[in-house]
């Protein structure tokens, strides 16, 4: 009997010990959606994505809207003498006549033109808020996509742990049938199968909520099936900072977007300047009374808008528009600051993660995985209690947990990197 249970707990450790092991190299369901695919889905299919995609779009019909002289006016004119009916004395007065014009507002020259760049610009503007939706969106997918990973994970290794640990509450149960242990070896056994539990239905309460955030980000059914991820793998960092740094700069659409708002501003001060300089109207009319007595009449007209309010009306506009520049500058630097500090703090992540998954691999998974293997001989031996045996099972189990989970957040920051900087790290 004594021989048995040592063979048994043996049996268990050794598994757990397996189950660390094929952790790491067990290869993706053959089931698994790629993350590109899921990108791709999203792209197309995300509402929000989709609105700003339109509201773009509606941005680049405006330009020539604003930059297109206002719409002529036609007029028709009649004029009755002795009689309100229509052509009353028409034939026996001078006064009486049928008159056709039309009239033409001209704003000062470069008005329009101004009018149609600021359109561009905002344009400009709307497409950089665009991509900037975009990445937003699809960082967060690459977010879900790797916490639901690591949740998928975490389930698999609390699902072989309970396995494991009913095995360990086994084997405590035949040393004490055989008078080598104690009860109270048997219950610290099933008081950790118990919390177990807790994390495995905590864990599938995490599952389920990133299941239907992923699920809101695809414009998936809430009852659609449930997606199946690939395994975490480790990307591995092929920029430095600095050229980091520089693509952000050049690729960043709240930085390129807070540049277009300068521009914009600057050719609103532009347009401001020119609202100090007068439009102009031209008036054409033809007039024909009696064809028989009387020659036909044409007339000419050329009015001037006279800008009198000046100190009302042009000079606070244009402080309006100085002002709005100025604040655009101070949001581009404060959005170029705010640009390389997040990169800044992503990229100290990934770096930091990646040393943390090196000391796991290298260090602290193998030594763990050792000190089970000198706790098995000497609790066999007698020299080591339970409790102290189970602690170091427990400590590999963890580490295994922790590894998982770092590896996520080392991909969390890569995509976070990706949508600061445009570029492709995967």
């Amino acid at each position: 009997m004594k021989f048995s249970s040592t063979v048994v707990l043996r049996s268990v450790l050794l598994l757990s010990l397996a189950g660390g092991l094929r952790a790491q190299e067990n290869p993706p369901p053959s089931q698994a959606v790629k993350l590109a695919d899921l990108l791709v889905e999203a792209e197309h299919n995300n509402p929000q994505i989709q609105a700003a995609r339109h509201g773009w779009q509606a941005a680049q019909q405006i330009s020539s809207q604003v930059s297109t002289l206002p719409d002529p006016q036609f007029v028709l004119q009649h004029l009755s003498v002795g009689s309100p009916r229509p052509f009353a004395g028409y034939t026996n007065s001078d006064f009486a006549y049928v008159g056709l014009g039309f009239s033409q507002d001209i704003p000062y020259p470069g008005k329009l033109w101004l009018r149609g760049e600021v359109a561009k610009k905002d344009a400009d503007v709307s497409q950089q808020q665009y991509e900037s939706v975009r990445r937003v969106v699809l960082t967060d997918l690459k977010t879900t996509y790797f916490q639901l990973a690591y949740l998928s994970k975490r389930q698999a290794i609390l699902e072989g742990d309970r396995q494991l640990l009913q095995q360990v509450e086994q084997a405590a149960n035949a040393r004490y049938r055989s008078g080598m242990g104690n009860q109270q070896e048997i219950i610290q056994a099933q008081l950790q199968e118990t919390k177990l539990f807790r994390e495995i239905t905590e864990n599938e309460l995490e599952r389920g909520r990133a299941e239907a955030q992923l699920k809101q980000l695809l414009n998936r059914q809430q009852s659609s099936p449930d997606v199946e991820t690939a395994e975490l793998s480790q990307t591995t960092a092929t920029y430095t900072y600095d050229q980091l740094l520089s693509a952000a700069k050049t690729n960043n659409p709240e930085i390129a977007g807070a540049q277009k708002m300068v521009e914009k501003q600057g050719l609103q001060v532009d347009l401001a300047k020119k609202d100090f300089y007068p439009d102009f109207n031209l008036q054409y009319m033809w007039q024909r009374t009696d064809p028989t007595q009387f020659r036909a009449y044409y007339m000419l007209t050329f009015g001037v808008r006279v800008p009198i309010y000046r100190k009302r009306k042009q000079q606070p506009e244009l402080a309006q528009a100085q002002a709005d520049q100025s604040r655009a500058r101070s949001e581009y630097e404060m959005q170029s600051q705010h640009v390389a500090f997040e990169l800044r703090q992503q990229y100290l992540d990934a770096e930091k993660s990646e040393e943390l998954l090196k000391i796991y691999r290298e260090g602290l998974l193998p030594q763990a995985r050792a000190e089970v293997q000198a706790g098995l001989a000497a609790y066999q031996s007698n020299r080591l209690d339970f409790q102290a045996l189970l602690n170091s099972f427990l400590d590999v189990l963890k580490l295994d947990e922790e590894y998982w989970q770092t590896l996520s957040q080392h991909e969390t920051a890569f995509s976070q990197i990706e949508g600061i900087t445009g570029l492709p790290l995967r």
